[in-house]
């Protein structure tokens, strides 16, 4: 069992360092000399990335929604772990670890909701700009996380009733 706590612990970790790489890194949408993330623009000029605020068209928004959810899904995964590990110590085998597991299920609810407004939404803002790119390493890293945060949730349910 304590095998068991140990790669769940570690799938919850690599969980929340996918969630924020996700949120924080500047490659949601990319093309050859423009990268976009959900905070700012980066365009390459003469070889060197420049920050630059979004277009003033942008769908702010959806924008801010993309932003909350993100933020809320790093903070909602955070929290689980330290519930994760408080609830190890405290609470009796039958109510471990159903806080961490709701904490984790609203962490990847958080994430999926982020991750499909920006599809649904910039994608076709992309297309509108004539931005012939692709999604970014942040962009797939969200939904990584979105498969990582459920797993666990789901699993911190079904041990719930094992014994530790």
């Amino acid at each position: 069992m304590l095998i068991l706590l140990a790669a769940i612990f570690g799938v919850h970790i690599i969980g929340i360092i996918l969630l924020l790489v996700a949120t924080i890194d500047n490659a949601w949408w990319m093309t050859d000399t423009v990268s976009t993330d959900i905070w700012a623009r980066w365009i390459q000029m003469k070889g060197e990335w420049n920050y630059t605020d979004l277009p003033s068209d942008y769908p702010t928004d959806y924008l801010q929604a993309v932003q909350a959810s993100s933020v809320l899904a790093c903070i909602f995964s955070i929290l689980g772990i330290f519930v994760f590990v408080a609830q190890l110590f405290t609470l009796a085998k039958g109510e471990r670890f159903t806080i961490s597991g709701i904490f984790q299920f609203l962490a990847c609810l958080c994430i999926m909701i982020a991750a499909s407004i920006y599809t649904d939404q910039f994608s076709s803002f992309h297309e509108k700009q004539k931005l012939q790119g692709w999604y970014g390493h942040s962009f797939i890293l969200a939904w990584i996380s979105f498969g990582l945060t459920f797993i666990s949730s789901i699993t911190y349910f079904v041990l719930r009733k094992k014994t530790a």
